[in-house]
């Protein structure tokens, strides 16, 4: 498995009031940290730039084997497409644009089950083995344009390997099947149900189909299904069950997956989506695993990680509270209760971050998000903070839905305040400057990567998890938070 490099962090001699740190030193000011602009220009270059290496020879030096677990690194996708953007601000326009869409998307689907909306009233447009460790490799999808993570996925018998989305905000897993009515480009060839010998169609009585939030027959007999998001983009197709393998790791026959004839939209590349949610389709519930855990690498890099279930948590995760809403079981809500910067707690009631009971508010985690989300008046506080503690950091107005951005193109490093998320029981998970300060261009301009919403859901994106290992303990409810294990 090829190692997330350690972004070193050093002690600045600024002197603002004493707090939490994530310093990798001991130091009279543990408050602030050096934050390396130029390697994060540097990656800004290197994610536009075609890749040479032999990615496929790497992988097959790179896979480990032992009796506990097993790890199968591959190339990434994203280091062999060319890019299609002129240049990094671009890119992140489309990033951008693409997250906002997801948001949207998000706030919909909770609305909907807040409002009581009768799912059965729409319609499709017309066109058990004992669990084991299972481990598949994570790569960043940058050079597709968007924030995603991808990973690759085996499908049918004999088996063929898909790159899929990975998204703990869906239940549906789906892919681009032949005969396409209408199918987007992909990487890989477009799966061919006729070719597998364990695809079969679900029929309309089949308990799975029941479970579907938009379903319909076609026929009379075969199930179809439906999944829109908030862009436009949809899938719609027959309703099926697969069997899924994971890399060497291991398999699991009669998984039911959507076979998607029309898909329309930003999924840029992949042969599909990989659900990671907690509704009774989802991927992690029907194969019956106790757990799973991603680490994300930089969405600029080429290098990759691993989507794990039922491994061990690492022994030096941050515990917080994993909650449920009963109301829209898809989301994985966190305990959070509050955000530091510079050391300092900021005012904000730890009410803001909390499901009321209704089933509004609350903050989740989502692999899909990218910039974290929170409502607008908590937002407004830790924006506050953070540019009091940047005052010595020249400005450089707005970009995009960014409102608070700086001209770095000066320096090669800077002194920025720590930034912490604290949850119940007094843990804290103090975050690199690389989670919350993004370059926007190869020029120097960099923005702080946390945007406001107006909804009552709030989301802590993958730029902030990025370089952390995220577990999802589903049998005892709870969440973990493990630094520099990717």
């Amino acid at each position: 498995m090829a190692q997330f490099c350690l972004f070193l962090l050093f002690i600045s001699l600024v002197s603002v009031p004493c707090g939490l740190s994530r310093s990798l030193s001991s130091s009279s000011h543990p408050h602030t940290q050096i934050f390396d602009i130029a390697a994060s220009i540097e990656k800004t270059v290197q994610v536009l730039t075609p890749a040479t290496q032999n990615f496929q020879q790497e992988a097959i030096k790179n896979t480990h084997f032992n009796s506990s677990s097993i790890s199968v690194s591959i190339y990434p996708r994203s280091a062999l497409v060319k890019p299609l953007h002129k240049d990094y601000a671009a890119l992140t326009l489309s990033r951008l644009e693409r997250d906002s869409a997801r948001v949207s998307s998000l706030t919909m689907k909770l609305q909907l089950a807040l409002n009581n909306f009768n799912h059965s009233d729409l319609k499709p447009v017309e066109t058990m083995v004992q669990p084991e460790d299972l481990q598949t490799p994570i790569t960043s999808g940058a050079r597709q344009g968007s924030g995603e993570y991808f990973t690759r996925l085996g499908l049918g018998q004999p088996v063929k390997e898909y790159y899929m989305v990975l998204d703990t905000g869906s239940d549906i897993t789906w892919v681009q099947c032949e005969p396409c009515s209408d199918c987007y480009q992909q990487s890989d060839p477009i799966f061919s149900p006729s070719s597998s010998s364990t695809y079969s169609r679900l029929s309309c009585d089949a308990a799975q189909c029941s479970a579907l939030e938009v379903s319909a027959c076609a026929n009379s007999q075969s199930c179809l299904y439906q999944v829109s998001y908030g862009d436009g983009s949809f899938t719609v197709g027959e309703f099926a069950t697969e069997t899924v393998s994971f890399g060497n790791s291991g398999s699991f026959s009669e998984v039911a997956i959507g076979c998607g004839h029309d898909n329309e939209g930003l999924f840029v590349g992949a042969a599909g989506l990989i659900a990671l949610g907690g509704g009774s389709l989802s991927l992690p519930t029907q194969i019956k695993a106790s757990s799973f855990s991603y680490c994300f690498v930089d969405r600029d890099s080429a290098s990759s990680s691993t989507l794990d279930f039922n491994s061990p948590r690492p022994g030096d995760s941050v515990i917080a509270p994993l909650l449920r809403n009963s109301r829209r079981s898809t989301f994985f809500y966190v305990g959070l209760t509050g955000i530091s910067v510079g050391g300092q707690m900021l005012s904000i009631p730890a009410s803001v971050f909390q499901v009321d009971g209704s089933g509004s508010g609350g903050i989740i985690v989502d692999s899909g998000t990218a910039v974290t989300r929170l409502k607008s008046s908590a937002y407004n506080t830790l924006r506050d903070s953070f540019v009091k503690y940047t005052q010595h950091l020249p400005s450089a107005g707005q970009f995009a839905l960014f409102d608070t951005c700086y001209d770095l193109s000066s320096m090669t490093r800077a002194s920025v305040p720590t930034m912490a998320f604290h949850f119940s029981g007094g843990k804290a998970l103090p975050l690199h400057p690389k989670n919350y300060l993004i370059p926007v261009d190869s020029s120097g301009k960099f923005c702080l990567a946390f945007a406001p919403t107006d909804g009552s859901l709030s989301i802590i994106g993958n730029i902030q998890q990025q370089g952390t290992r995220v577990s999802y303990d589903l049998a005892n409810n709870l969440v973990g938070f493990s630094p520099d294990k990717c």
